[in-house]
């Protein structure tokens, strides 16, 4: 077994898609960043990367690299997903969290849900995502931005 943890954080702005675990999530301001910027899916992915010993997302797919300008990161995912299975692991199960003061994450939590476990090739009990506010204290509260955490446990195939 190989255990990976990350936190990922990505500033809200407009002119931008909120885009958290592949579901687009309607909400006034989106995240910025190079790709997509699903801070969800960047956590849940440098966990993987980092229970593999592989580094980071910037080394897998750096944002001076115009192929990776608005790409879904759902694709970048998948590509994460052969790189695990590829070292012969399988996900053993993902804990992660969303912070964010609004909107409200309940309704897009199942979907997001399903389509990472789609792409990691594993069930959706595998995989497990909260959200929680913040409380309008700090940059998360006072909605400044969106805050990730994961935690991955890989387990040998």
């Amino acid at each position: 077994m190989r255990i990976g943890q990350a936190v990922d954080i990505h500033q809200l702005c407009n002119g931008r898609d909120l885009i958290l675990g592949g579901v687009k999530i309607e909400h006034e301001k989106g995240l910025l960043g190079h790709s997509d910027a699903d801070v969800l899916t960047h956590a849940i992915m440098e966990s993987v990367l980092g229970a593999l010993a592989l580094g980071d997302l910037g080394k897998h797919f750096p944002d001076t690299d115009p192929k990776y300008k608005g790409v879904s990161s759902m694709i970048l995912l998948e590509h994460v997903y052969h790189l695990m299975d590829e070292k012969g692991y399988k996900i053993g199960n993902i804990d992660s969290t969303i912070l964010a003061e609004k909107p409200k994450m309940a309704p897009y939590i199942q979907k997001m849900r399903e389509n990472i476990a789609s792409i990691l090739h594993c069930n959706v009990d595998k995989i497990s995502i909260k959200a929680t506010r913040g409380e309008k204290l700090g940059f998360v509260g006072n909605e400044e931005g969106i805050l990730s955490m994961a935690v991955c446990l890989l387990e040998e195939k």
